[in-house]
């Protein structure tokens, strides 16, 4: 199908393309001679005098392109990140770059699929204690950690949200609503103080309610922001006593860290709403909630193989299945977050698939607790997609490597 096209012509090296669709830019005619196209023209060439002529482009015209998003840019004032940051694909293909937006897009709805499976077996087992009577089993499981987990499930899920990443604010979503699940048997079994609960369930509900106003396009900008600066303090405040409590007994135990970055977090987010900040310095605290949730997720390695090291008999206490199946969640949003170039996104997934996935896999099998075929399957099942997504990545935007496209995302394009 061939889309129809108005082009009036700019005085320098610009011409301005009017489509039949919405999707409408400035496009360089030095860029446009350099793409695999060809153009029949009706009418008259279009030059600085001000003729106009009829253009007819083939279905292969890119017209919008993925700008790289830097680490402090992550969260932009606009209300749709995601589509401003798309654009012209340079040299690929157009056909080529939609089909591997689609992809990427069905492989990040698709991590609900193992995260899912992680959470079930627990709330089932849970369940079954329950029925039972058999409520201390329920006090093995760290309402404290899991607590800790919502609450980056659910800055994540306002991050996604306001990037217009449907598919991966889903997943967080299911994490958001499972984890709950969890809590609330553990509440029932007494593991967990009920006020504790009641809390944690009013913060829940309110957070999905205005994260799927905002998504929706029926929630003010100001309404949002006073939810943003909330998990910012929240993420904040409890990532630094995170890593604090992971050294206990080797450090004291005290609330210091929670406490003096709490402190700072209100102040920095007093300084950025009253002005008292740069619009880089704003941009930054803005940027913090998604940061600080990813970097929750990315201790959870670091404690799990802190533990290994100081009790290495606790390790055959893990499932390989269970880190297969985080290996794969995580590794399913790699593409996406590579494709739309985002830093953050990437950081997180990388580390989970790599540290927390593969590296509690490499351990079981040091210490052979799994046998050396589903090693080698997991080692080459991850080198495999990590270089397909790049490959896909690089024929999708033209480019002739395919670490350009991690040039791209860390740099700038």
């Amino acid at each position: 199908m061939e889309a129809k096209s108005i082009a009036t012509s700019l005085c320098g090296d610009r011409v301005l393309i009017f489509p039949s669709s919405a999707r409408s830019s400035f496009v360089s005619t030095s860029r446009l001679s350099r793409l695999p196209l060809k153009r029949a023209s009706i009418g008259g060439a279009a030059s600085c005098s001000g003729v106009n002529g009829l253009t007819r482009w083939n279905s292969i015209v890119p017209t919008r392109r993925l700008v790289p998003v830097r680490a402090i840019d992550s969260e932009s004032d606009s209300d749709f990140p995601h589509e401003n940051q798309q654009g012209n694909p340079g040299l690929g293909k157009f056909r080529e770059y939609q089909e591997w937006d689609s992809w990427t897009a069905k492989f990040s709805g698709g991590a609900n699929i193992p995260f899912l499976m992680l959470q079930l077996p627990q709330i089932i087992l849970n369940s079954q204690n329950l029925l039972a009577g058999n409520n201390t089993a329920l006090s093995a499981v760290p309402w404290l950690g899991m607590l800790t987990g919502l609450l980056g499930n659910l800055s994540l899920l306002s991050y996604f949200a306001k990037k217009r990443e449907k598919e991966a604010a889903v997943v967080q979503t299911l994490g958001v609503v499972s984890t709950h699940i969890v809590l609330s048997q553990l509440t029932m079994a007494e593991a967990m103080p009920m006020q504790y609960f009641v809390a944690t369930s009013a913060v829940v509900t309110i957070g999905l309610i205005l994260n799927c106003l905002y998504y929706f396009g029926k929630l003010s900008k100001t309404v949002w922001q006073l939810w943003e600066d909330f998990i910012t303090i929240g993420g904040l405040s409890v990532l630094p006593q995170i890593m604090w409590s992971t050294f206990v007994p080797l450090v004291p135990n005290s609330i210091l860290p929670g406490t003096t970055a709490f402190g700072i977090a209100v102040a920095a987010i007093i300084m950025a709403r009253t002005g008292k900040l740069s619009e880089k310095g704003v941009r930054f605290v803005g940027s913090l909630s998604g940061w600080t949730a990813t970097l929750m997720f990315m201790w959870m390695p670091v404690s799990q193989m802190w533990t290994n090291f100081l009790n290495p008999d606790n390790i055959k206490g893990l499932s390989s299945i269970t880190m297969l199946l985080s290996m794969m969640g995580n590794g399913l949003m790699i593409p996406r977050a590579l494709f739309i170039r985002d830093l953050m996104w990437l950081t997180g997934s990388l580390w989970a698939t790599l540290f927390y996935g593969y590296g509690n896999i490499l351990c079981l099998y040091l210490v052979n607790c799994t046998s050396q075929s589903f090693f080698v399957a997991a080692t080459i099942g991850l080198i495999s997609w990590i270089g397909l997504a790049l490959w896909r990545d690089a024929v999708a935007y033209g480019h002739n490597s395919p670490f350009r496209s991690l040039k791209e995302l860390v740099f700038g394009p």
